[in-house]
């Protein structure tokens, strides 16, 4: 991606391809996780596909705004247009509109958690299909993150803690993430990331707003105060901050390399829904975060 933000340092990488410094790595994983409470927070008072096609609207036109006002990067072509749509749709209203709805019968700390193993299908389908080359490091830290993920998701279901259904429809969103980076890395947008973000965004919206409209009534919704921070945090904070950041850090790294990230979440995820939802926590959550954390530094160091 051509457009860079401000806070973005590059580095060489090992391979002389530029890297990402720890700012917006940091930036994205603090906004990514923080989004399943206020998710969580939001869905009590509003319906959430009808939320999700609000927030995709409202966050869309502000990044196509702030493309078209700061002339930031080039404008799709015809192919990155339909490119960006189809990503649109993966990225937000299948990934986000499928785990919102099970979120509504799971915790939002089982969610993160999840989502987070998304870095191990990445890995084993990067190969053939990014071409992508798997070293024994990236492999054993990508086996490291999955047990740490086993530990929690094993202390979350063998209570029988969490609904089946719910635990199904974020399996979904899960593949819908997936298929969704491995996409972005393959056709190559070439777009300014406001814009390339913003259109994405405006596709979620036009995706979900036939289901929501059939399956939800606006009537439903109340509009708390609640309600409304939480949607404010999650336009401005996750939409077009977290997004932007993951979208500019997939273009830097491997699609491998960046959704190991993602292995950050359960912990990160587990402290958001403590601190905010008072969701407990037991001591193998809390283990299951020793592997997760040295299995991020072997898929993502330099090699030597």
């Amino acid at each position: 991606m051509k457009a860079t933000s401000p806070a973005v340092s590059a580095t060489p990488t090992a391979n002389g391809a530029p890297g990402i410094s720890w700012v917006p790595i940091a930036a994205f994983c603090f906004l990514w996780s923080s989004a399943f409470a206020a998710a969580k927070i939001a869905v009590r008072d509003c319906p959430p596909l009808t939320l999700l096609t609000i927030r995709f609207l409202i966050a869309g036109a502000l990044m196509l705004g702030i493309a078209a006002a700061g002339r930031q990067g080039k404008w799709p072509s015809r192919r990155d247009l339909a490119s960006l749509i189809l990503l649109g749709v993966l990225n937000n209203a299948l990934y986000l509109g499928l785990s919102w709805t099970g979120m509504t019968t799971v915790s939002s700390a089982f969610t993160a958690v999840l989502i987070s193993t998304n870095p191990l299908l990445i890995g084993v389908l990067a190969g053939p299909v990014l071409g992508e080359r798997l070293s024994w490091r990236k492999l054993a830290g990508l086996c490291l993150g999955l047990a740490g993920v086993a530990l929690v998701l094993r202390s979350r279901l063998s209570g029988m803690q969490e609904d089946i259904h719910g635990t199904l429809l974020v399996t979904g969103g899960l593949v819908a993430l997936v298929a969704g980076t491995l996409l972005y890395k393959l056709l190559k947008p070439t777009a300014g990331l406001w814009a390339s973000t913003g259109i994405q965004s405006l596709a979620g919206a036009v995706a979900l707003l036939p289901f929501a409209l059939m399956s939800e009534s606006l009537g439903d919704a109340r509009l708390t105060a609640s309600l409304a921070w939480s949607m404010a945090y999650m336009i401005v904070a996750v939409s077009m901050g977290g997004y932007y950041l993951w979208f500019m850090i997939l273009g830097r790294a491997s699609a491998t390399s960046a959704s190991a990230l993602h292995f950050l979440m359960p912990p990160l995820g587990l402290l958001f829904g403590w601190l905010v939802l008072r969701e407990p926590v037991s001591w193998l959550d809390l283990l299951g975060i020793v592997p997760i954390a040295f299995g991020i530094w072997l898929t993502t160091r330099k090699a030597v």
